[in-house]
């Protein structure tokens, strides 16, 4: 088994290549490390820069089309053999030499992960810093993960870690969340090098804002409510359904006593309620199904030991 592996995507960085690769080999020189390139359906040159590294220490996964980087990242994750498993941009920005200190540190420390923190970040103020500092903070807000880069893709993971998860959509960025929820709360943070772009152009714009926000939500809904989605909807449900079936008896006194209650708006938000208020109930059932099926097909447990042993001091 190897000591460590460096997953890296790439999307379109045939420039980035040559010289990112000469820096992974002198900075992990005394380390037995594979660097896994992902090449997210680039239409450059990218392939054939990877190709022309010549070191079997480096690997290839090409992906057939475009998947975004998360997809991409549980791509090489899932080709990863290392007891450690990093995680790098593939342009330039983050810096190979701070990897050792961070195996240094996840190995020393037996964490579970060790992010990197850009500390003197390289990037625009109002495309780049602005947005991710106003993200950062309603991540830490919403979730709990009191961290202070989420959007740092270098970070370190033992083995177990980050193959307890899987990475979908845009969930990447929630990557310190997501193994919280498996029980890995044993993280740590360090200052790391962020160096300005040299090659290409940036893939982030602000339309991804609206798919972030998004991710938020379920990632709160996960945090909460993952174990047990009946007491989201159910409480939902009932409370709505409550308040529809008191406004239609309400609605039924002044029927009763000769009022004409045929389409008031009242008597429609009542149904409306009433059918909403099943409609919870009957999605709270169904999601609590899908969680235990989810559970009990995969052997999942819905906890994680750290240690046991005898009871003895």
């Amino acid at each position: 088994m190897k000591k460590l592996s460096l997953v890296i995507c790439v999307y379109n960085e045939e420039s980035s290549i040559q010289p990112l690769s000469e820096q992974i080999k002198k900075a992990l020189d005394d380390i037995d490390f594979e660097a896994i390139f992902v090449d997210d359906g680039s239409t450059d040159n990218t392939v054939s820069e990877i190709k022309k590294i010549n070191d079997e220490r480096f690997i290839l996964v090409e992906l057939k089309k475009n998947y975004g980087q998360s997809s991409a990242l549980q791509a090489g994750i899932d080709q990863a053999e290392g007891e450690y498993i990093a995680l790098i941009d593939g342009d330039l920005q983050n810096d190979p030499a701070d990897v050792p200190m961070m195996l240094k540190i996840i190995e020393g420390e037996e964490r579970d992960m060790v992010a990197g923190v850009r500390a003197n970040r390289k990037d625009g103020m109002f495309l780049r810093k602005i947005p991710s500092k106003i993200a950062n903070y309603m991540i830490r807000k919403s979730t709990g993960i009191h961290m202070k880069d989420l959007g740092c893709t270098l970070k370190i993971f033992t083995k177990e870690t980050i193959k307890s998860i899987h990475i979908y959509g845009e969930l990447h960025r929630y990557i310190p969340a997501l193994i919280a929820l498996e029980g890995a709360t044993n993280i740590t943070q360090v200052d790391v090098n962020h160096r300005p772009r040299e090659f290409g152009s940036s893939k982030y714009n602000l339309g991804r804002t609206t798919r972030v926000m998004s991710d938020l939500i379920l990632m709160v809904f996960f945090k909460k409510y993952l174990q047990r989605p009946m007491h989201f909807f159910g409480t939902l449900g009932i409370v709505t359904l409550g308040i529809g079936v008191l406004i239609n008896f309400y609605m039924l006194i002044l029927k009763v006593l000769g009022n004409d209650i045929w389409g008031k708006p009242l008597l429609l938000l009542g149904i409306l309620l009433v059918m909403g208020g099943i409609q919870f109930i009957t999605i709270g059932i169904i999601a609590e199904l899908q969680m235990r099926t989810y559970f009990e097909s995969q052997h999942k447990k819905p906890y994680r030991v750290k240690k046991t042993g005898p009871a003895k001091q």
